[in-house]
Parts: structure tokens; C-alpha cells; sequence
């Protein structure tokens, strides 16, 4: 007696392709105790028949299948569930109804924040997408990407695939980075100066850790990168909010008693302002008159389709003080978490020693196949597709803003992908953002980049990102209209 043709069935919406499914569709039975070893599967031509797929997507599934052990075939019989196959577990799973544990209490130390940034998950279904930080699939070169991610999986990469690097990193990577990316930026660095890290929050949150205690003080710029301000309040060092200025952070206003100072020099989030040369050495000089170390976060340093980028602060540094934060997420693909620190090598030591307590290192194949998608050039051709499509971008959200007369807090002067808005000072832009979100336009509430309980409501960032260009216009004119009802 076969399985019945009948326990088999496809559910609506499911991933993946038809083999893909069907696969997984026994499997699972087989997991979960409902098909057993040596019970017949129905033949390919009856399961095809009943799903309402071809005879060949089933055969190629039960391919796979033979080829995992999870079915056997026996010559002119059939197909039955292997006696090799995956056993279920011989108790049930359970879970608990009622949890005894006051967790008020129970927890030692708290992470959430009342001050965060959270996108839509379905953002992509909105029409008009002004958010920062996702990827535009027509942009991404997804097809030289999967070609390198399987090079990566060949036989001659095997050892980079599934070695165990302890604290050490790819070679070929680092390598790339000291020899190719970071002289773009006039670093020069040995690969013992370098780390990579799972993105660049990661980076600094591994630097926060070797650098602060509860005794030191940390500066940080207002408004700054929420994820940040979280990271150095986890610290529980002294924390202190410098307000910048149409010239990013000034160096006069720092405390003293300051231990680290974070910065975006080039690129201020979310301000977009830059830096200019002489605050730049005005800030690398009062680090060595106090003593104090300065992280510098050097993002979106490759969208610069205005005019080139200014040089890197670590590359004016000649006295060892600035540790710098990079990150291939921002220009490839969020999800993707790869970034890296170049710092003195005894900084990097410690901060080695702490990722490979926590997290080893990031997955060889990912950094494989990132070293290939940089040395074949096709990671420079992204950058140069990305740059001039957010190059007609910028320019149709200048013209729009310009013609509805919003007003631009910041807009970066060498490109980017977003820019820092203002409202009316009665707006409270978490109030303006959920109306517009019901007119299928996304914004960012500009409020949780701010320290302090007094933080104003009235500012929002603009991404260009993730939008296609014909309808930046139109997206822009619903914001004006929806401004002026509040208004």
C-alpha cells in the first residue's frame, strides 16, 4: 500500500520553486513522524497528477531526496521512505503555558530603547519609499554576485568555506582591503591593523567595548546614529551629546575629561554635513593636546557623484588616534553585515580577542565571495551604476522640494543617498510619517537621532535610495499636500 496520494499537498504561497516544495513537503513528513521507514510514496506520475505539476519537477525532487537518503528507490517497485531517513524525536515538544519568572527582575541589564528606528517590513509594497538603508534590486548586479558566491562554493575554496579561522579573517580579503579600498582613502594599513566585523554597528560596538568603562567619558554628535547612542548608554560610561553645526562636529565644544569621541566627518548622520580640512586638523590636534582617541564612521564615502569625498580623518592622523569604521553593507546590501575597523595593532589584538569570544569570526563563504566580487571589479561597477542613478535622483528631489518649498536642514555636498528635512516647528513628524504612510508613502521621523528628553519633533530624513526616480515628484507633492493639512 502507498502513502495516499491525498496527504500530499502544496501550500498557497509557499517559497521556493514546485521541486523545491515538494521536496520539502516530504521531508517535512518524514520529520515529523507522519511518513515512516519503508512505507511506499505514491508514484511520480500519481503525485504530479494530483499536484497539478509535471512529471519531471517530481522525478527531480525524488532525485534529491534518493541523494539525502531520505527515500530509497527499489527497481520497478517504487519509491519508499528509507530506513536510513531521519528519525522524529521519540518525545513530544512542549512548551511552557505558565512562566513562574518575574522577568522585571530577572533580567540584569536592559537593552530596548525607548528611542529607535523601525521601517515597515513590507516597505517594498509602498509606492513611495523614502527610507534609508534598503536595496534597490534594479541596481544590485545580483547576477555577478551569485556567480561569485558560487566560486566561492567550489572545490578549490573549500578550506575558505569551512575552516574554523578562530580570530583570524580571509586573507585574500584583507589583503583587498589593505591594498585596494583603504588607499582610496589615503589609509595605508598592515592586515594586523584590520578586522572584519558583521557590519559597521557591529565594529562599533566591539570598539566601545575595548575602549570604555563606566569611569571614561565618551562624546558623541546630536543628532547622531540612534544605534550608537544605544551602544555607548549600554556601556554605562559618561556620555555627552555635542550639537553639531552646518560643519559637523566642533572640536571647542568637547568636555575636557573626553576619553573617545565618535564622528562622521565626511558624511554626518543624519545631517549630511562634511567636515571641512582645518576643523578636521583643529580636531585631530585637540585629540593630542587632551589625550583622547576618536572613532571615525566613514559611511556612504563612495556615493560621491558632486564632487570627490574629502580625505578620510585617519589618513591625516600621524599619531595613532583614529580608529576607523567601514562597512561593504552600506554600498552592496544591508542584509549582507560585513564591515571592518583598521586601527594600531594593539587596539585590533583586543578587539579581536572580544569578537572570537562572541561571534569567532564572520562566515568564510560570505567573506569569499565578497573578495571575489571586489577583485573582479564588479563591486566598482555597482558603485559607478548606484552613484549616477542617485546622482537623477538628487537632482528630481531638488526640483521637487525646491517647487512644493520644503525646506532642506542638509543635503550633503558630495552626494549621499538621503537628505536631513525640516517641518514647521508645531510638526511632529512621527504624527506627519504615520499620516503618510496611509497615502502609501514611507519617511524616517527624524526624533530618535537626538539625545535628551527635549529632543525636536519636527525634523525627518528623506532617502533616495530605494525610490524610483519617476516617482520622487509625485511622492514629494503628497508630502507638501499633507504638510499643509497639518499646517
Amino acid at each position: 500500500m502507498s502513502l495516499p496520494v491525498e496527504t500530499f499537498f502544496l501550500q498557497q504561497g509557499a517559497s521556493g520553486t514546485l521541486q523545491t516544495q515538494i521536496r520539502q513537503l516530504v521531508a517535512e513528513g518524514i520529520l515529523a513522524g507522519r511518513f515512516r521507514p519503508g512505507e511506499k510514496l505514491p508514484s511520480s506520475r500519481k503525485l504530479a497528477m494530483h499536484l497539478g505539476v509535471s512529471r519531471i519537477t517530481v522525478t527531480l525532487a525524488f532525485t534529491e531526496l534518493l541523494a539525502d537518503d531520505y527515500i530509497v528507490a527499489y527497481g520497478r517497485s517504487g519509491y519508499f521512505v528509507s530506513k536510513n531517513a531521519p528519525e522524529p524525536p521519540a518525545f513530544p515538544a512542549t512548551s511552557s503555558d505558565h512562566s513562574t519568572v518575574d522577568w522585571t527582575r530577572a533580567i540584569g541589564q536592559r537593552f530596548t530603547t525607548t528611542q529607535s528606528m523601525s521601517k515597515p517590513a513590507d516597505w517594498a509594497k509602498f509606492r513611495y519609499p523614502f527610507i534609508y538603508g534598503q536595496a534597490d534590486p534594479t541596481l544590485f548586479d545580483s547576477a555577478n554576485w551569485r556567480l561569485c558566491a558560487l566560486e566561492a562554493l567550489g572545490r578549490k575554496d573549500f578550506e575558505a568555506l569551512t575552516a574554523d579561522y578562530f580570530d583570524s579573517d580571509d586573507p585574500q580579503l584583507l589583503d583587498f582591503i589593505a591594498r585596494q579600498t583603504l588607499p582610496r582613502r589615503g589609509i595605508l594599513a598592515q592586515p594586523n591593523e584590520i578586522l572584519l566585523t558583521m557590519g559597521a554597528q557591529n565594529a562599533l560596538w566591539l570598539t566601545a567595548q575595548v575602549l570604555l568603562t563606566q569611569r571614561r567619558t565618551a562624546a558623541i554628535e546630536d543628532p547622531c546614529y540612534p544605534a550608537l547612542r544605544g551602544i555607548l548608554e549600554q556601556s554605562r560610561c559618561h556620555l555627552h551629546a555635542i550639537p553639531v553645526d552646518q560643519d559637523g562636529l566642533p572640536p571647542y565644544s568637547l568636555p575636557p575629561e573626553t576619553d573617545v569621541v565618535f564622528t562622521t566627518p565626511s558624511h554626518q548622520c543624519p545631517t549630511a554635513a562634511t567636515m571641512p580640512m582645518s576643523r578636521r586638523h583643529a580636531l585631530l590636534d585637540k585629540a593630542e593636546q587632551n589625550d583622547f582617541l576618536i572613532v571615525e564612521d566613514d559611511y556612504e564615502f563612495e556615493m560621491s557623484f558632486l564632487k570627490p569625498p574629502s580625505p578620510a580623518l585617519k589618513s591625516l592622523d600621524k599619531n595613532g588616534r583614529v580608529i576607523y569604521v567601514g562597512s561593504f553593507s552600506k554600498s552592496l546590501f544591508p542584509g549582507l553585515r560585513l564591515g571592518y575597523l583598521v586601527g594600531p595593532a594593539p587596539f585590533i589584538r583586543e578587539a579581536r580577542a572580544l569578537r572570537a569570544s562572541v561571534l569567532r569570526h564572520p562566515p568564510g563563504h560570505i567573506q569569499r565571495t565578497v573578495t571575489y566580487f571586489l577583485s573582479r571589479g564588479h563591486y566598482d561597477a555597482l558603485v559607478g551604476r548606484m552613484s549616477r542613478a542617485y546622482h537623477e535622483r538628487r537632482k528630481t528631489i531638488d526640483t521637487a522640494l525646491s517647487e512644493h518649498r520644503l525646506t532642506v536642514a542638509g543635503a550633503g555636498s558630495f552626494g549621499g543617498s538621503a537628505l536631513w528635512m525640516r517641518a514647521p516647528n508645531h510638526i511632529d513628524t512621527r504624527d506627519l510619517a504615520r499620516r503618510l504612510a496611509e497615502k502609501s508613502v514611507l519617511i524616517e521621523p527624524g526624533h530618535a537621532f537626538f539625545s535628551g528628553p527635549t529632543a525636536p519633533h519636527n525634523f525627518y530624513r528623506l532617502a533616495y535610495s530605494s525610490i524610483p526616480t519617476p516617482r520622487i515628484s509625485s511622492g514629494v507633492e503628497i508630502l507638501a499636500k499633507t504638510l499643509a493639512e497639518m499646517t
